[in-house]
C-alpha cells in the first residue's frame, strides 16, 4: 500500500499543478491571443505584434514575441521554437500517463501476495483455529486492487484531458507560426 499511497499523492500534486497551469493559460484567453496577434501579422505590424507579445507569458506569447523579433523566420525554425515550448506543455503528462498504467498493476500485485500469505496460512493448518483471520487477510488484499484502481480512474481523466490541451495548443502554435514564416516571406520579397 505505500507504493500506491507515493503514487497517490504524486498523481493528485501533478493534477493540481496542471490544472493551474491550464487555467492560467485557459481557451478562451488563448484564442483571444490567437485572433489579435493573427490580425497583427496580416496587417504587417510586426513591431506592435513584437511590443504586445512582448507581456505574454503563454506558449503562443512566446512564439508571437520570437518571430516578431525575428529579421527572418523559416518554418524550419518556427517547428524548432515550437519543440522548444513543448515541454513546458506536456510537463508531467508522461508521469501521469505511468501512474494510470502503473496503479492497478501494483494494486492487482498487493493482492495476489496478500492472497498467496492467505493460503500459506491456511497450508499451515494446525496455527488457523479461526477462518475469519483468512478471510480479513484476504479482503486486506483486496484493499490493494481497489486502492491502484481508484488511482487509476481518479488519474486518467486528468491526465486525458491535459494531454488534449497541450495538444490543441501546439496546433494553434503551429498554425500561428506557419502565418509567421509566410509573412516574413511576403515582407522578404515584397
Amino acid at each position: 500500500m505505500y507504493p500506491l499511497l507515493v503514487m497517490s499523492i504524486l498523481a493528485l500534486g501533478i493534477i493540481l499543478e496542471r490544472a493551474l497551469f491550464w487555467i492560467r493559460n485557459s481557451t478562451r484567453k488563448e484564442l483571444k491571443s490567437f485572433r489579435k496577434y493573427a490580425d497583427l501579422i496580416g496587417d504587417g505590424q510586426l513591431e506592435t505584434l513584437a511590443a504586445v507579445s512582448s507581456k505574454d507569458s503563454s506558449a503562443l506569447g512566446k512564439l508571437a514575441y520570437w518571430g516578431a523579433s525575428r529579421k527572418q523566420v523559416s518554418e524550419e525554425s518556427v517547428l524548432g521554437t515550437i519543440e522548444l515550448i513543448r515541454p513546458s506543455l506536456d510537463a508531467r503528462n508522461a508521469l501521469l500517463s505511468v501512474i494510470v498504467g502503473a496503479a492497478p498493476l501494483l494494486g492487482i500485485l498487493g493482492t495476489v501476495v496478500g492472497i498467496i500469505e492467505s493460503f500459506d496460512l491456511l497450508g499451515a493448518a494446525s496455527s488457523v483455529s479461526d477462518p475469519a483471520i483468512v478471510a480479513g487477510g484476504i479482503a486486506e488484499a483486496l484493499y490493494t486492487t481497489a486502492a491502484g484502481l481508484t488511482i487509476a480512474l481518479v488519474a486518467l481523466f486528468p491526465s486525458a484531458y491535459f494531454k488534449s490541451r497541450a495538444n490543441s495548443t501546439l496546433s494553434r502554435l503551429e498554425t500561428f507560426g506557419m502565418m509567421l514564416a509566410e509573412r516574413h516571406s511576403v515582407s522578404d520579397h515584397g
